[in-house]
């Protein structure tokens, strides 16, 4: 089988090898040794009488206190000053970055490959303080509300009506809590691939039917018409998960869409499964495209409407657990449409 050489974009030349300069630098130092040694061995055994076997001894010491200091100042300092970097990220410094200037083309690319490695470390730690701090701020939110209500509740002079409101909106902030809780469960599985894979075929038609019942009380109170047209398909993969995809979809569809509008599905099954959901609201736009995909990221930035920021993000990762895509774009008068490929 051919070997193909990986070609390393990040090498303006090519340089000497660590060996090169190793075997130059010895040979050097010993052809000089041997020069030498013969000249003063004489001359030392004529003047004090000492024979040439304590001269080789001699020499032999300076060239290995010469090797040392050669290899101990510059063959193994690009390692002392990798090891002093690798202390300070030890200590929580990610801002740390070696210069790649090396004259050995081995500690040039270790050198860029911990550049690398610290340019992933700094990422994931900025992805990591991002999602810790919007998951504290859309748990903030429903719990001040809670005790906003309770506080209300204690109240002895308010109304039975306004009893039943207070109780109406805790136990909807509640259940908001326990959704935001369940999404960041399932991404974190899907993050860290520790979902449970029960694989089985099952009716992705009649799937989609369940959701569009479970949604029922959202869309009669907006009184939305539906256009459905689903291919019966028998598909192979997790049932559970793939639930998620067409309840964020199609409630996405509902939350967002007009009263008294109309919501489009279709799935049909031809080289591969395709799902498309298409309604009536204001669509997205072009800038907010790019990042709806994105953890905590919302449209709608007043928080108007019900939601956390997660479910889009969900539906990315579940489609690509099983290497498929997804693509959204807005209609030509309004809308929006989202397809799903698997």
């Amino acid at each position: 089988m051919k070997k193909f050489q990986i070609i390393k974009p990040w090498k303006t030349k090519k340089k000497a090898s660590f060996y090169f300069y190793y075997v130059l630098f010895t040979t050097i130092i010993v052809l000089i040794a041997s020069s030498i040694s013969s000249g003063i061995g004489e001359f030392l055994y004529k003047k004090y009488e000492i024979p040439n076997f304590y001269v080789v001894i001699g020499l032999s010491f300076i060239v290995g206190l010469i090797m040392a200091v050669f290899i101990g100042k510059v063959l193994l300092s690009p390692i002392k000053n990798l090891k002093n970097n690798m202390n300070k990220v030890a200590e929580g410094d990610f801002s740390v970055k070696v210069t790649e200037d090396s004259i050995f083309d081995e500690v040039d690319d270790m050198y860029h490959y911990f550049n690398m490695m610290m340019d992933e470390l700094r990422a994931t730690e900025i992805i990591q303080s991002d999602f810790i701090s919007n998951v504290s701020h859309e748990f903030k939110t429903p719990i001040n509300a809670i005790e906003g209500y309770i506080t209300l509740l204690s109240d002895d002079n308010i109304s039975v009506e306004e009893k039943e409101q207070y109780v109406e909106k805790i136990m909807k902030n509640t259940e908001r809590m326990s959704q935001l809780i369940s999404n960041v469960l399932l991404l974190s599985k899907l993050e860290n691939q520790t979902i449970d894979t029960k694989i089985k075929s099952f009716s992705l038609d009649e799937q989609i039917r369940q959701v569009i019942i479970l949604l029922e009380p959202k869309w009669v109170e907006k009184n939305v018409e539906f256009d459905i047209e689903l291919d019966e398909i028998d598909y192979l993969g997790n049932e559970g998960i793939m639930f998620h995809v067409w309840n964020n979809l199609i409630g996405n569809a509902i939350k967002f869409g007009p009263k008294n509008g109309k919501i489009t599905i279709q799935l049909k099954k031809d080289d591969k499964v395709k799902f498309i959901i298409e309604d009536e609201g204001p669509g997205i736009d072009e800038e907010s495209i790019k990042f709806i995909f994105n953890k905590f990221y919302q449209t709608d930035t007043s928080h108007k409407s019900d939601g956390n920021g997660l479910g889009l993000s969900l539906v990315k990762k579940i489609v690509d657990l099983y290497n498929g895509s997804i693509i959204v774009e807005n209609k030509e008068n309004s809308g929006c449409r989202f397809t799903v490929i698997l």
